[in-house]
């Protein structure tokens, strides 16, 4: 998701030296940058589809071809693939690829929001504290029951990363030490 998908291929499969104008030397793919080890694409429902077929290769035949390249390359890695999207409904609509999508499928695990797992919300504000804390640009020790209450009933559309920004905008402002 981070990657202009112009680059996306070339960062995933890697290029050789004169694949284009500016390859003036060999860049390794990702997929041989985590050989033997896990590569995690994040916001896979973005990637385009003629890059959703090389992914599917890759996990099918554990192989792929750099860009310029004329021989295949071996890829022993696990993928593990986040989204915050409905790929099954990505599907349906013909945006994702079915077959990509039971490939990836294998094991599912879908995080609640925030507001589905409030028991969670204090130990986070905790643990987004003591970051914060270690940046030593400010103190905080204590975060007030006001704090706790209001979050205990916010809903949080923004999800954990609204609940970092929302202390990270109070951790700056805050003085005395208290939250």
């Amino acid at each position: 998701g981070a990657l202009a998908e112009t680059l996306l291929e070339s960062e995933l499969c890697g290029y050789e030296k004169g694949a284009f104008t500016g390859a003036g030397k060999d860049k390794p793919a990702r997929f041989a940058l985590a050989e033997g080890g896990t590569i995690f694409l994040d916001e896979i429902a973005e990637m385009p589809p003629h890059l959703q077929v090389k992914l599917l290769r890759v996990i099918e035949d554990r192989a792929y071809e750099p860009l310029g390249g004329v021989a295949t390359r071996k890829a022993d890695v696990r993928v593990i693939a986040a989204t915050n999207k409905d790929l099954a409904a990505a599907v349906k609509r013909e945006k994702f690829r079915e077959d990509l999508y039971y490939r990836l499928k294998i094991v599912n695990i879908k995080i609640p929001s925030l507001a589905e797992r409030r028991e969670d919300v204090e130990m986070l504000a905790r643990h987004f504290i003591k970051i914060f804390n270690g940046r030593k640009l400010n103190r905080i020790d204590e975060i007030s029951e006001k704090v706790l209450g209001f979050f205990a009933v916010y809903d949080f559309p923004g999800n954990v990363r609204e609940l970092e920004n929302i202390l990270e905008y109070a951790y700056i402002f805050c003085r005395g030490g208290k939250l």
